[in-house]
């Protein structure tokens, strides 16, 4: 089927939900303005339409292939990206003094939104350079600033992330790649990196590589790994693509979804690099990508989840089966109750992850344009919680929208597995939602939970404000923020491994408050009546009240999970 981009949603949002104004009345973003914003998302959402969606079934069924050492993408990709390239679109949030729009994260968050609702296979090359293209920002030199940024940003030139070794996956710590010092400056770079999303690409004209690596005299663990640039094609004098570097990609993974998007197991034998910002501070930099990307991730899960949706809505509006009690309904499968509980669930999830990624991505742009510490810490609060969150409701989504189709839904020409295939590995990459949950309740409560409490402080605040329009639904909200206030207050105060233990239930649970809080604001900008108020409501009743569960989970602590011993686990 074909999708259609959301554009009026984000306008809706970003006028009466998570408020854009704040960021357009910062000098730093003072031209994106209301009619800048609506003239980005209107195209934006065209090309997703028209040119990124059709390629969509071809990344399944004609994938990536590794041919005699030469990477062939899957059909319709390299003139789709040509149209994301020449549009901007790599580039949309890079500074303007290297050829970026210069747009703020947030508007950046809606279009990725709807391009990876498009296609999720093609979208995840452009977002990788996006993360490339922040961290040489943060981090690279003058001499590579001026090289690589503008290639990178136009999208002439595609950037990876390499971290992963078969020995170290989430422990990045035991990378085990090295780098030798060369007479020149550069750097000799050898080891084997997996799980490279894009490690090669045939429709850009040479691949950047942003590479772990150990310095002959690192420490061990994190505090001893090098960041270096190691490009496919070295540079010549004047910037273009030289020689090929001494470097290659051994095979392609065999995947569950996500064909079009080649993973690559690369090999580098002594590949010329350049270090990136200071020896033995990479993860330093290598993080500020993998920030960037956390987000963009978490929105791939929200996009998927759209695509997703849309499929299944448009299954239930015209396959009918048996006899539904609604006498004047469509006669088709959407009138039955179930399938119309589905399909709630599955718009009124999208709408709670999509509002909480926005306002993640409105925090950072505020922290970047002010320098407030209060907006650095709620951005770093909320990104663990709109990967996860986001991620795992484009699986929870997807599995609905096959749920929907019944049988169908099983058959791969119906088009609605695709989406679940695609987008199940959003949970693992970029950190593994567990660790999200164990980021949130660790790291990012070293304040005691002072960020988390200033989001509860909003949040009923908020649902004070709505009182007198919608009583039931604010007074559940607040209760709801009561509860997730005590249970942060006692998450607070335990040891590391009892917060571990609960922390997957803690961020859903937080992510449901925070859910009902954006729905609550949405149905109170509607006058508290129309369709708006009836999903909030829907929303608040029907799927708030796991949160007592969830928190109650999340208290229980460490001790139950270790009862039984490992020999109990297989007997």
């Amino acid at each position: 089927m074909p999708y259609r981009a959301p554009v009026g949603e984000f306008q809706y949002i970003f006028d009466h939900v998570v408020d854009l104004g704040k960021v357009a009345q910062t000098p730093l973003f003072a031209e994106v303005t209301r009619d800048v914003t609506d003239a980005i998302l209107s195209e934006a959402g065209r090309l997703s339409e028209e040119v990124i969606a059709p390629v969509q079934r071809n990344g399944d069924l004609d994938p990536a292939v590794l041919e005699n050492g030469v990477l062939r993408s899957s059909r319709g990709f390299a003139g789709a990206y040509a149209q994301i390239a020449q549009g901007g679109w790599v580039g949309m949030a890079a500074g303007p003094e290297h050829g970026g729009m210069g747009l703020p994260m947030t508007v950046a968050t809606a279009v990725n939104d709807m391009m990876g609702a498009a296609c999720l296979s093609l979208q995840l090359n452009p977002l990788l350079t996006q993360g490339q293209i922040e961290a040489l920002e943060h981090h690279a030199c003058p001499g590579m600033k001026a090289l690589y940024l503008p290639k990178l940003i136009s999208g002439e030139w595609n950037g990876t992330m390499n971290l992963t070794e078969p020995q170290a996956g989430s422990d990045v710590g035991a990378v085990a790649a090295k780098a030798v010092p060369n007479d020149d400056g550069t750097y000799a770079v050898t080891g084997q990196k997996i799980f490279i999303s894009w490690g090669d690409c045939d429709f850009t004209s040479n691949t950047c590589h942003l590479v772990l690596a150990r310095l002959p005299d690192a420490a061990p663990g994190t505090r001893g790994i090098s960041l270096f640039m190691v490009p496919k094609l070295i540079p010549d004098a004047q910037g273009n693509p030289g020689v090929a570097n001494s470097l290659k990609v051994v095979s392609l993974e065999h995947k569950l979804g996500l064909h079009g998007s080649p993973t690559a197991v690369m090999q580098f034998d002594g590949a010329t690099g350049w270090l990136v910002g200071e020896p033995h501070k990479g993860m330093a930099a290598m993080f500020t990508m993998m920030n960037n990307a956390r987000l963009g991730v978490g929105v791939q899960g929200i996009g998927a989840a759209e695509g997703a949706y849309q499929h299944a809505l448009a299954y239930a509006l015209e396959r009918r089966q048996g006899k539904t009690p609604v006498a004047e309904g469509t006669g088709c499968i959407v009138d039955h109750a179930d399938v119309r509980r589905m399909l709630t669930t599955m718009k009124a999830e999208i709408f709670a992850a999509r509002t909480l990624a926005l306002s993640c991505a409105l925090a950072i742009d505020l922290a970047r344009a002010t320098d407030d510490a209060d907006c650095l810490a709620r951005a770093a609060f909320l990104t663990p919680i709109a990967k996860a969150y986001g991620t795992d409701t484009g699986i929870d989504v997807a599995s609905m929208g096959m749920q929907v189709h019944g049988g169908m839904g099983f058959i791969e020409e119906s088009g609605a597995a695709q989406y679940l295939r695609d987008v199940r590995v959003t949970a693992i990459y970029e950190g593994t939602n567990g660790i999200q949950a164990m980021d949130l309740v660790g790291r990012k409560m070293m304040d005691g939970g002072e960020a988390a409490f200033r989001l509860m402080d909003e949040v009923e605040a908020s649902a004070e404000a709505a009182r007198g329009t919608l009583p039931d639904l604010a007074i559940a909200v607040w209760a709801a923020a009561e509860t997730l206030r005590e249970a942060t207050e006692w998450l607070a105060t335990q040891q590391m491994n009892d917060r571990f233990a609960g922390a997957v239930p803690f961020l859903r649970g937080f992510a449901r408050v925070l859910g009902a809080h954006f729905h609550l604001k949405a149905a109170l900008a509607e006058g508290g009546s129309g369709p708006r108020t009836a999903l909030a409501t829907f929303f608040i009743r029907r799927l708030l009240p796991e949160h007592v569960a969830l928190l109650a989970h999340a208290r229980e602590g460490a001790a139950g999970l270790y009862a039984l011993s490992p020999e109990d686990l297989v007997a």
